[in-house]
């Protein structure tokens, strides 16, 4: 079966432009159908029944399904009538619009936009005084209650514990609100949209990374041609397994005597005598989808994050026997956030290196300077430039007019997208990473100057709903969407120029700048839906009787953690300016090595995710998978690995077609869902 790398090899440039075609209409139509689709699915599964997460992974489990359905459909109805069948080109349309639309149904933004409005409401009390610290610098258009008054207020209340027989939704008390948050939101997509153009041509083309999570959607989707993938028996078999264990899984929810078969595993709860005892959590969990995945990944990038988590567990065991400073406000411990931070800006400043050449030309272009050579791109480079300035510019604009510094503004902004978002995106282009989340915030750069403390209330308290909304949490993270699809639109452009060579195909390639209209639309649709469901279950179902971390804890952290500020200076870490340059240095190390011997065997990605909570999710699963690709590959050679690769695609089939399956079957008949190890 042909791989979108092997299709890259034979050129999409084959294809002449004047063959190129426009995104069809009936394929946006599907499309937004299915982004509709996805945006109730998503919001049911992981906000009422909040223990299937199907849409924050950086391939979803909801998308998958819902491809595979679309699928199965257009084979029928290419077996009725070949001329109303989808082509693979519309098919990959329709999927790049329920993705980037499943990504922003879920922590993408709307299940953290939505509870961030009214925790700090709920929650404030004469203990927190969050009323006499946040409530005087919050900007009436950002919140639906009304901040002038500490007074229970009935929509936010009703939102948490049911709103009275007889009463609606307060609509109109969310309309200011939403449409406020709704302009950063826009000019944060915008500007990841603009960044994905201005990488695509140095990552795809230039670097020539493997976008592995891009592999199995273009394997269904060019299987709508050859039809060769799901005539395979080691597909069926990998499927067979995980339908086998969540059959099992499912009954044990319905019949409590149906014994019930473990897939995850806290080794923390094993371990009783200090300093062991005293680490962060350390997950063992045994996803088959997971497995599926990662065992199609690069050995070294499987060595190196099962290894720099082991090796980031060993600094805490030295650190807890030392009593050095295990919490300063940070999801993890200090020394371990800061090394991750130094790391990020390192692997930052490697990337700009590498692409000067391709932003030079990207500039030239822009201004004017060297004639243009991007017909090709979803946007001209003209317009990703200057949409991206833009975009930070206005961005920032925006919340210095709600009360954060300038500065402030630029800063948080600049980090979260040209740093985070630019690292997260590379965890997944090149490292195949299914989930991505930061370790540390902005603010704890700042920390290594100064005080928060002294950046005022209007700050700390603006501090608190951006990282609450862009930084922390960041699963579901639509740069790489993006990325994903614009790396897929290279294999249908090469698929169908080989098959207008030989006659067989639907009329040319994907159209690039009608692509990205699409996207924005999915995007738009599942944003518009998913919002407002979330506004409408917490009143009809109690937002405290759903997921407990979207609705009471992921921001309610953030706002605790900036409440502290408010009354006293807080203490630097003293060695944190000394891990961020360790941080960098190591990774720089880890860049050189890898660049001038081809048998290194570690990747400096592994090291800078290691203090995340991705990390801690998968590096089980990663030693299990670089184990079975190690023995595979020693034993078996490549011939082997490649008659393993359905097998292992299978299990990521069967997994996640089993989550999409037990909402939709609780959706109907209330069916009880089992957890899945990655929710």
């Amino acid at each position: 079966m042909t791989s979108i790398i092997e299709e890259t090899k034979t050129g999409s440039s084959d294809v002449p432009a004047s063959r190129q075609r426009f995104v069809r209409p009936q394929a946006v139509f599907i499309g937004a159908v299915g982004a509709a689709v996805t945006a109730v699915l998503v919001t049911q599964a992981e906000m009422v029944l909040s223990t299937l997460r199907i849409g924050y992974l950086q391939l979803p489990p909801a998308a998958l399904g819902l491809l595979l359905l679309v699928v199965a459909l257009n084979g029928i109805v290419k077996r009725m009538t070949a001329r109303l069948a989808l082509s693979s080109a519309d098919l990959l349309v329709i999927y790049a619009m329920i993705l980037v639309g499943t990504m922003v149904s879920s922590h993408g933004v709307a299940e953290k936009l939505v509870p961030m409005l009214v925790m700090p409401a709920y929650y404030a009390d004469a203990a927190n005084n969050w009323h006499g610290k946040f409530d005087r610098y919050i900007h009436p258009g950002l919140v639906p209650y009304d901040t002038a008054s500490p007074n229970k207020q009935a929509v936010v209340d009703d939102y948490y514990n049911l709103l009275p027989r007889g009463e609606q939704v307060p609509w109109h008390a969310w309309a200011a609100p939403i449409m406020n948050w709704g302009v950063l939101i826009a000019l944060v997509v915008f500007a990841f949209l603009c960044l994905a153009v201005i990488l695509r041509r140095q990552w795809v083309d230039n670097e020539k990374l493997t976008f592995p999570l891009a592999q199995l959607p273009m394997e269904i989707i060019e299987d709508n041609q050859h039809q060769t993938l799901f005539r395979d028996k080691m597909l069926w078999l990998g499927i067979l397994i995980p339908v086998l264990v969540y059959s099992v899984k499912g009954l044990h929810q319905t019949i409590p005597t149906v014994p019930d078969i473990t897939l995850q595993w806290n080794l923390s709860d094993f371990v009783t005598t200090p300093p062991w005892n005293q680490l962060s959590p350390t997950m063992c969990i045994c996803s088959f989808a997971a497995l599926g995945f990662f065992f199609l990944l690069p050995a070294d990038v499987l060595l190196s994050i099962w290894f720099f988590f082991i090796l980031a567990r060993l600094q805490q065991v030295f650190a807890i026997s030392y009593n050095l400073p295990q919490a300063s406000g940070m999801a993890f411990p200090p020394y371990i956030t800061f090394q991750n931070a130094g790391s990020y800006l390192a692997m930052t400043a490697y990337f700009v290196w590498m692409a000067r050449p391709h932003l030079r030309h990207v500039w030239q272009v822009a201004i004017g300077k060297t004639k243009a050579d991007d017909e090709d791109e979803a946007l001209p480079y003209r317009v990703a430039l200057w949409g991206l300035i833009g975009s930070i510019v206005f961005g920032s604009l925006w919340l210095w007019r709600l009360g954060m510094s300038l500065w402030l503004s630029f800063f948080e902004l600049g980090i979260g997208i040209f740093v985070i978002g630019i690292v997260m995106a590379r965890t997944t282009a090149e490292a195949g990473l299914l989930m991505t989340e930061t370790g540390w915030r902005p603010t704890d750069l700042y920390q290594l100057a100064g005080s928060l403390h002294g950046l005022g209330g209007a700050n700390l308290t603006m501090l608190a709903f951006v990282d609450s909304l862009l930084i922390t949490n960041q699963r579901g993270l639509v740069l790489t969407g993006f990325l994903d699809t614009l790396r897929m639109s290279d294999g249908v452009a090469a698929q169908s120029g080989a098959n207008n060579v030989r006659g067989l195909g639907s009329g040319g390639r994907v159209n690039r700048r009608g692509f990205a209209g699409a996207l924005l639309l999915g995007v738009f649709i599942a944003l518009t839906i998913s919002i407002a469901l979330n506004i409408y279950l917490p009143y009809h179902a109690g937002a405290l009787s759903m997921d407990s971390w979207m609705e009471q804890g992921s921001s309610r952290w953030n706002f605790a953690q900036y409440a502290q500020s408010f009354a006293q200076a807080d203490t630097p870490y003293r060695y944190g300016g000394v891990c961020m340059a360790s941080g960098a240095v190591v990774t720089i190390a880890l860049m050189a090595l890898r660049a001038s011997f081809f048998w290194w065997p570690l990747h400096p990605l592994g090291y800078a995710i290691c203090g995340s909570w991705s990390t801690i999710q998968f590096w089980f699963i990663c030693l299990l998978a670089w184990i079975f690709k190690s023995l595979t590959l020693r034993y078996g050679g490549i011939k082997l690995f490649n008659r393993l690769r359905p097998f292992f695609l299978g299990l990521v089939i069967g997994e996640f077609g089993m989550a999409v399956l037990f909402v939709v079957l609780n959706i109907l008949f209330k069916v009880a869902a089992p957890s899945f190890p990655w929710g």
